[in-house]
């Protein structure tokens, strides 16, 4: 039980928010966008259990659709990385030679770029949207999965069961992806857990600049770059979407470490 208490919590924060985003696909409190200036900075009560915003949107309902965008943009940008990645990495350790050197000296390069500014730059090129800021993570995030592919083909390349298939006449292809890679997803499966974290992270922070997803559609690093200026007048404003930015990271890191610890017989 103390073993995977990491993966409980983790899986338990992550479920809570899943369940939010799924309702909100056929039922939010209140219409997200929809005005009300009447009610504008309405506390938190039966009404509005977390309050209205500067416009008197409800902000629960906002919560709600807002998280459809962190998990869709930290769904399809760690897909794409790690499809990517995987098959860059597969290559480059399994093949070994020019290819793996030409490959890792093209990925040292995209790496040498801090994430966030390789985002920025992407994002200043092609414009603001929620699409290009799917791109964008996903183009951070190839290098670090196809590292841990590459360093887990490189180790399994030279086991017997490896050297078995070759001498039974199998493909390279299939050594590679059906005999190596399924011993190299435990670690790729703990990076995508703590990828996912970072890319709702990274969405957020790019939403808060205006860079990320544009308004009206809600976006949880959007609402507090709304709700800086109403810190004093309405903390409620700022404490809703930054408490789910923090549940959403702090659960994807608990349940990449919980999964690390499940499927590592020598962690103790």
């Amino acid at each position: 039980m103390k073993k995977n208490l990491n993966l409980y919590i983790g899986g338990g924060l992550i479920l809570i928010q899943l369940l939010a985003m799924l309702v909100s696909f056929v039922y939010t409190p209140f219409d997200p966008n929809e005005m009300n200036i009447q009610e504008r900075f309405s506390p938190p009560s039966w009404n509005h259990w977390l309050g209205t915003d500067n416009f008197g949107r409800d902000i629960l309902s906002r919560i709600m659709k807002g998280s459809q965008t962190a998990f869709l943009v930290g769904t399809i940008a760690v897909s794409i990385g790690l499809t990517i990645g995987t098959f860059i990495g597969a290559f480059a350790g399994y093949l070994g030679g020019w290819i793996d050197e030409i490959i890792m000296r093209l990925t040292d390069t995209l790496q040498a770029f801090p994430g966030i500014l390789l985002a920025l730059m992407f994002i200043t090129v092609f414009g603001p949207s929620t699409v290009n800021t799917m791109l964008a993570l996903s183009l951070v995030s190839i290098p670090v999965f196809s590292r841990i592919s590459r360093s887990g083909f490189i180790q399994y390349k030279q086991f017997e069961f490896v050297e078995a298939a070759r001498a039974m006449g199998l493909s390279t292809i299939r050594i590679m992806f059906l005999h190596i890679l399924p011993n190299v997803m435990s670690p790729l499966i703990v990076a995508a857990s703590m990828g996912f974290a970072s890319a709702v992270l990274a969405e957020a922070g790019l939403s808060y600049l205006g860079l990320g997803v544009q308004p009206p559609d809600p976006s949880w690093g959007r609402m507090l770059n709304e709700a800086q200026n109403y810190i004093f007048k309405a903390p409620w404003y700022t404490l809703s979407p930054g408490i789910m930015i923090t549940i959403s990271v702090l659960g994807f890191n608990l349940l990449g470490d919980g999964i690390r610890d499940l499927r590592d017989p020598r962690i103790t």
